[in-house]
């Protein structure tokens, strides 16, 4: 039994909740987010709340059960308050600017990156080393940070590199240089 699963997704007065064909629409202050709803659950909708339950009692439908809340939930979330994920840029020489909708790196390669952001999603450059990206899609969002940080990843001696702010570096000892 998913214990995730049994808790029921609280709504705020200013969330709208249409569920028809196994799409559920969810759309807020924030903007509209759709998904397809698994067939191996059931959605109970109510003004106040939604909750979701396992179609039949398999351990099957359990696992997709939770999962299908949670993802429901992010979307409620999403459309009602967003979602941030913070990356630090560390390094000599090593920033980021904004120009709109795109980012343009300078990561210590022979050339500058230039990086589209997706639809949905904002960038706010604070100080050319930190980067805020915000949007209401929980999924897009960690996909663009996961792909702004394969750019330079960080590296384990110096820790130069991108990484997310609530990251830690685990360092290695360089080499020693006298016997």
């Amino acid at each position: 039994m998913s214990r995730i699963g049994k808790k029921p997704i609280p709504l705020t007065k200013d969330v709208k909740v249409t569920y028809e064909n196994r799409t559920l629409e969810v759309k807020g202050p924030r903007g509209t987010l759709g998904r397809t709803i698994h067939p191996a659950v059931e959605l109970e909708i109510n003004p106040t709340e939604i909750k979701v339950f396992p179609k039949d009692s398999t351990p099957a439908n359990w696992r997709y059960w939770g999962l299908e809340r949670t993802l429901v939930a992010n979307m409620v979330t999403g459309v009602t308050t967003g979602f941030t994920r913070t990356l630090e840029i560390v390094g000599t020489g090593y920033k980021v600017e904004d120009k709109g909708s795109h980012l343009v790196f300078n990561l210590g390669y022979s050339h500058p990156i230039e990086f589209k952001l997706p639809t949905g999603i904002t960038a706010q450059v604070e100080k050319a080393n930190r980067l805020i990206l915000q949007g209401s899609d929980k999924e897009s969002l960690g996909q663009t940070a996961a792909i702004i940080r394969q750019m330079r990843p960080p590296e384990p001696y110096k820790g130069k590199g991108i990484k997310y702010a609530e990251e830690v570096i685990r360092r290695k000892v360089g080499k020693s240089g006298g016997r």
